[in-house]
């Protein structure tokens, strides 16, 4: 928890009401985003993320695995979060793993969709192999290095720009089967297929203080709101999830404003991430 005198609390509220926030942002404008790719060898893919003084990494690793019976023509997704005790010391213990549920089940929402699969960002059917019998298991893992507010806008990019990194290797599936038989498989060690990562939404939140909405919150700022909503679009501005946080209800009116907001900001978004990873797998590549 941030603690903040009553002037403090005040010079934030009022800075914010005038759209000039304690770090000279406006309302609706994020802090310098960095990123770094491949930085996991052992992973498939992989991804540093720096937001201001918030950096988290992400990394994906890829696995054969069985569909689900209910969904016998889609792959699978398992996103899990880790608040390194590091990153800030309320992260110790019972508060580290509440957040990390939080915000991995709130990934999960907000990259997934539903239990059907409705509103998903990730194309789970691309990681088939055999319909009802052989496909990827994506598990994809998130580490909290520094903290200093919007994890989850930070984790979203970060594991969007470690699925564009990762590489899922060719597999050639044994003719002659049965159809009650498991397939043979060979896995290549050679041959990848980049994982299309162009329809993967960013998460845009917008967080609540005093009767204004500002998005990129710092953690001095979140210490101060009443509520904050996690909307994802992608790039064609079609929401994919949504999920809110915090005791203060929000008026049904405003909602529509809020993701009209969240649509123009998620634009400008996009483009700096497109732009930081193209930048980022240069260099890799440069460095191999």
């Amino acid at each position: 928890m941030v603690g903040l005198s009553e002037g403090e609390k005040e010079f934030i509220k009022g800075g914010i009401a005038q759209d000039l926030r304690s770090d000279g942002r406006k309302r609706y404008t994020y802090r310098p985003i960095y990123v770094e790719t491949g930085v996991i060898p052992q992973a498939n893919g992989s991804a540093r993320v720096r937001l201001g003084a918030t950096d988290v990494i992400a990394s994906v690793k890829a696995e054969l695995g069985k569909p689900s019976a209910l969904q016998p023509d889609k792959g699978k997704v398992a996103i899990f979060i880790d608040c390194s005790p590091t990153a800030d010391p309320t992260f110790v213990g019972r508060g580290g793993e509440e957040l990390s549920a939080e915000l991995s089940g709130a990934l999960q929402h907000c990259l997934l969709g539903s239990k059907s699969g409705a509103g998903a960002g990730i194309d789970l059917s691309s990681l088939i192999v055999v319909e009802g019998k052989v496909c990827w298991d994506l598990y994809v893992d998130g580490l909290v290095i520094s903290s200093d507010g919007n994890l989850l806008d930070a984790l979203g990019a970060a594991i969007k720009a470690a699925l564009s990194n990762t590489g899922i290797p060719s597999v050639h599936v044994a003719a002659g089967a049965s159809n009650d038989e498991q397939p043979e498989v060979d896995i290549s060690d050679e041959e990848f297929l980049q994982f299309d990562t162009s329809g993967v939404p960013v998460i845009v939140t917008l967080t609540k203080v005093g009767k204004h909405y500002i998005v990129d919150a710092t953690s001095e700022e979140e210490s101060q709101m009443s509520s904050a909503v996690s909307i994802s679009i992608n790039r064609k501005g079609h929401i994919c999830g949504m999920t809110k946080r915090g005791g203060s209800g929000i008026d049904p009116s405003v909602i529509l404003d809020m993701i009209s907001v969240a649509n123009f900001v998620s634009r400008q978004l996009i483009e700096k991430l497109d732009s930081e990873i193209s930048a980022a797998e240069a260099n890799e590549d440069e460095s191999l």
